[in-house]
């Protein structure tokens, strides 16, 4: 297989805001689909960490070997934000960021607030 031009890859950053924010603290539920969404697109988990705030918001960061997949909740604004950057060392990884992205706005059933796509 050839590699791509751009060994790097791609890193989008998100800003989003829901209409509930019952996903917004919930991190359990969120493990578990993001766990779900690493192994359909074939992406490595190397840890995650994580960390619960008293009004329920989370914050966690997924160390991947492609990169890493981070998130900061605000139910209280009702605004998350999120970036995913995954390098395509062993494989183009573009699309698979674009999927990811969709993903989690699909899940969250949220609105693009700010979408930044950095070619690094």
């Amino acid at each position: 297989m050839e590699k791509p031009n751009n060994l790097l890859g791609i890193h989008q950053l998100l800003t989003l805001q829901v209409l509930k924010s019952d996903k917004l603290t919930d991190l359990a539920n969120f493990i578990a689909f993001t766990d779900q969404l690493l192994l359909k697109n074939e992406l490595d988990k190397v840890g995650n960490t994580s960390h619960v705030f008293d009004n329920g918001s989370f914050t966690i960061a997924y160390c991947l070997k492609e990169s890493h997949i981070c998130i900061h909740t605000w139910p209280e604004i009702l605004t998350l934000t999120m970036d995913i950057y995954l390098c395509n060392y062993s494989q183009d990884n573009s699309k698979k960021v674009r999927m990811l992205a969709n993903d989690f706005i699909s899940y969250f059933d949220a609105k693009i607030i700010k979408q930044i796509e950095v070619e690094r």
